[in-house]
């Protein structure tokens, strides 16, 4: 039989699991609310972690809260009251922040303005991150670091970049926002258009570089592909846009052939050699399922179309039976929309492998002679590929080549190189 102290005892540890089984799930929640409520980054920062540890020490003993989210928004502005009226002595500002957060945390309609939940917080923040006053990269590691809750150092690590770099660009992001009071807010609707495009451009970057990196040793680096999916569904569930809903479609579509994209090994499977009973079936579904989603909407813009394109690749079960016509015409429709080189390049390949390598060549080599793509080793690579089909190998090895010089992912390089040893001599 338990004694009664082992069965406090018991309780106690319940009680502190429950605050990690929180922290993991809810924290960014809770961050979110802080910010809106202190008005800055890092103050809502401290009060996070000193709510938390509150938490530590009064669960165990009083028992765990019936809200424990919005017990610990309440402990936190608390502790930050606190702490900012121990500091008033050196900084009178301080003072009158205090004075003021502690009139609204004793008036409940300023305290939830407008009754607007924590998700509605976790939208500002985003919006807030995203600011177009930040500099682009400087958005891309506030939204990690902030929204995501990764460290600096696993922000860092994921674009190879120094940690004290990294750090430097969130803390400039940070003084960016208190001195040009950029506002913890949703934009009203006529503004919102433009600035959700921007938030999507973020969440795509980020997802871009999980699935794709730029350089280095892996292919892929699923934990930041599985952010920005996480952030995606995080946009649809608050700002049910279609074009949210299209990116979200097309990282589920794009993400679900992970596991054919690479061997054992690492190195890289091209789309006509993978496996395709090794793409992720429920993604697909799901990812097909919002595709229908967005286009019916009648609004939907480039992420839908890319989307849709990566649809008729997931319901195809082989390169031969892809329906390559419906792929060129969606590129059409998606150079109407995002006029782009990369896209017309993608294009391209689509007419290859719709009307055969000559006809792709022929604009592969337009979109080179441009000079817009002379730099970007995947159109060299189009090229080489397209030449070796046409038993041009000469020609091939020249662009592999390049390719080669261009690339700077080792799964890449080391395939550009095996597809040069196997031209003939």
């Amino acid at each position: 039989m338990l004694r009664a102290d082992d069965m406090g005892e018991n309780k106690a540890e319940a009680s502190r699991a429950k605050v990690g089984e929180v922290y993991r799930s809810d924290s960014r929640r809770v961050f979110a609310t802080l910010v809106r409520l202190l008005g800055d980054l890092d103050l809502a920062e401290d009060a996070l972690h000193n709510a938390f540890a509150a938490a530590l020490e009064q669960w165990p003993k009083k028992g765990v809260p019936t809200n424990p989210t919005a017990w610990l928004v309440s402990a936190g502005r608390f502790k930050a009251i606190d702490a900012m009226r121990r500091r008033a002595r050196f900084d009178a500002a301080l003072g009158e922040l205090a004075d003021r957060l502690d009139y609204e945390a004793g008036d409940p309609a300023l305290a939830d303005e407008d009754g607007e939940d924590v998700e509605d917080d976790r939208l500002r923040l985003i919006f807030t991150c995203c600011h177009p006053a930040l500099a682009p990269e400087g958005q891309t590691a506030l939204t990690l670091r902030e929204v995501c809750g990764l460290t600096t150092e696993d922000v860092a690590r994921a674009f190879l970049v120094p940690a004290s770099t990294l750090a430097q660009r969130i803390v400039r992001a940070k003084a960016k926002i208190r001195e040009a009071n950029i506002p913890y807010r949703v934009p009203p609707r006529e503004e919102l258009p433009e600035r959700l495009e921007g938030v999507l451009r973020v969440v795509y970057l980020v997802f871009n570089e999980g699935y794709s990196a730029s350089a280095g040793d892996s292919l892929t680096r699923p934990d930041l592909s599985g952010e920005a999916i996480r952030l995606g569904r995080l946009l649809v569930a608050l700002l049910p846009e279609p074009e949210a809903i299209g990116l979200l479609a097309l990282m589920l579509l794009q993400d679900s052939r992970r596991g054919a994209r690479t061997s054992p090994a690492g190195d890289l499977i091209p789309l006509e050699e993978q496996d395709r009973s090794l793409w992720d079936g429920r993604r697909m579904a799901e990812g097909t399922a919002l595709v229908r989603r967005a286009l019916s909407s009648g609004r939907f813009g480039p992420y839908t179309l890319q989307a849709a394109i990566a649809a008729v690749h997931a319901q195809a079960p082989g390169v031969a039976a892809t329906d390559w016509s419906q792929i060129v015409d969606l590129y059409d429709l998606l150079l109407q929309v995002v006029p782009s080189p990369v896209i017309e390049l993608n294009r391209a390949v689509a007419v290859a492998m719709r009307d055969g390598p000559e006809a792709g060549l022929v604009l592969v080599e337009g979109i080179l002679d441009r000079g817009e793509l002379g730099g970007y080793h995947l159109a060299h690579a189009a090229r080489a590929d397209l030449c070796r089909r046409l038993g041009r190998t000469a020609e091939a090895r020249a662009s592999y080549e390049r390719a080669l010089g261009l690339a700077r992912q080792e799964p890449e390089r080391r395939f550009l190189a095996r597809r040069l040893a196997d031209l003939p001599h």
